[in-house]
């Protein structure tokens, strides 16, 4: 398996940063992601999702919070390590991971090697699906569907190499940042953040 080992230089670096505390749960960006992508309407066919997540606050009382998800766009990524066809792929201008269609045979091995179970198999196209930043849309300048849905602004998009960028100022302003499962060594693009205004 090919190892990257350290950060991509890239033109643009992609990234998503997410201020947990402000998501409410609503899946308006499960929503649109599925209309705009026409994701079949199966429970295990998503390209983003939000999970509830139990907790206790400090007094022992029952919580629940949210935590959005999707592909993290890792610069060490096993899904594209893994593919035997080149299907799966990471462009190397922005970091976004994609996957090719027409080259995918529906192996799955990409899906086993996500740690983030952040693809599907599409039984009706017969190949590998995933999240893209919605890249048509930001080709247009657009931000990704789930980020212009989100009504507690807790999805966030830009360019990481613009210290201008709102996630550049939101990883800057951050009381904490963290990954999800950093120890994969997978260096994730998708970074959850707590902020205090």
């Amino acid at each position: 398996m090919k190892n990257i080992n350290k950060k991509m230089k890239k033109d643009q670096n992609l990234a998503m940063v997410i201020v947990g505390d402000r998501c409410i749960g609503c899946d308006a960006c499960y929503v649109a992601c599925k209309t705009d992508w026409d994701v079949p309407a199966l429970k295990e066919a998503f390209r983003t999702k939000v999970w509830e997540v139990e907790g206790k606050d400090q007094y022992g009382n029952p919580t629940i919070g949210f935590l959005p998800t999707l592909c993290n766009h890792c610069d060490n990524a096993p899904c594209v390590a893994v593919c035997p066809t080149g299907a799966s792929f990471k462009r190397d201008e922005d970091g976004i991971v994609l996957v090719e269609p027409d080259m995918c045979i529906g192996c799955k091995a990409c899906m086993v090697a996500c740690p983030y179970d952040a693809r599907y198999y599409n039984e009706h196209e017969q190949t590998v699906d995933k999240c893209t930043f919605c890249l048509p849309r930001i080709s247009q300048g657009l931000d990704p569907a789930c980020v212009t849905t989100c009504v507690g602004e807790s999805r966030n998009f830009g360019d990481l190499n613009d210290p201008e960028s709102n996630v550049s100022k939101l990883l800057k302003d951050a009381t904490s940042v963290a990954r999800l499962k950093e120890d994969e060594g997978t260096l994730p693009n998708v970074y959850y953040v707590t902020v205090n205004y």
